[in-house]
This record gives C-alpha cells, structure tokens and sequence, in this order.
C-alpha cells in the first residue's frame, strides 16, 4: 500500500522525466539481464527502474521501490509500423513522455503535437490498477503503438 500518494506520484512523474524521457536518456545504468536497457533514478527513500529489451518492437517493465519494498509496476509493450523509423520520432516520443500528467502518470498526455506528431494516450483505471494504449501519428497516419498495464503492489 502506498502511504503517501501525493509524494509518490511525484516521485514517479519525477523518475519518467529524468531517465527514458530524458534528452540523452539519463539514468543509464549496468544491464540487469543480457541485453537489458536498464534505467535507474532514485530520490530518498524511492527508487525508480526501468528496463526493457528490444528495440524496434520492444518489451519492458518500470517499477518503483519504497525504503527497499517494491509498491508499483507498469509494464509494456510497444512496436513501430514503419519502417524505417521517421527523423524525428525518438525526440518526439521522449517530449511526449516528458509531459506525464501527474492525475495519471502512466506514460504522456491524452493528446500532444508537435510539428507533424501527434500523441494519443488513453487508459482506464488509476494509480492502483490500470490499462491504456498510446499511439503516435505523422501527418496523420500511425506508425507507433503501445500496450501498458499495471498497479500497486501490495
């Protein structure tokens, strides 16, 4: 059970912003697994991972820790539909991740443009249990999507 939401979801929102959503990726760090992307960020008594696998299909879990006690996970599944990826797309995506709602802090907003991109999020549920589905477009067509799910661990 999380004690303190506000301080949580803070922390968190924080955590996104600062490692894969990053300019540069920040929080690099050793691979967990073999060929592992591995994220950390850590703040007090929280600590934040991030770590998938893949690249242009890619699978991955973000979790978060509590004085040494996991409290929450997410985890996703995202594929691009093009090929090969258009100019502009990994700083798009990052900008987008960058803006996570704090009411909601899953993956970005429900809507985000910038230049030809288009973000969509949408999701079900809350800080507790949750689903939703992001989709990115170009001059409106789709060339990304990704699943997520997840919650509190108790």
């Amino acid at each position: 059970m999380i004690a303190d939401i506000p301080t949580f979801v803070a922390f968190l929102c924080e955590a996104k912003r600062n490692t894969y959503a990053a300019a540069g990726a920040g929080g690099q760090t050793a691979s967990s697994r073999p060929a592992s992307h591995d994220l950390r960020y850590a703040d007090g008594d929280y600590v934040y991972y991030d770590t998938y696998l893949g690249g242009i299909d890619f699978a991955g879990e973000e979790a978060v820790w509590h004085q040494g006690t996991p409290q929450w996970a997410m985890n996703y599944y995202g594929w691009m539909l093009v090929e090969p990826i258009p100019d502009g797309f990994g700083a798009f995506l990052q900008a987008a991740l960058r803006a996570v709602p704090a009411e909601a802090p899953f993956r970005g907003p429900a809507q985000f443009a910038q230049a030809a991109f288009e973000y969509h999020c949408e999701w079900r549920g809350d800080l507790g249990r949750f689903e939703g589905r992001e989709r990115i477009t170009l001059d409106g067509r789709a060339i990304y999507e990704l699943v997520f799910h997840g919650g509190v661990i108790t």
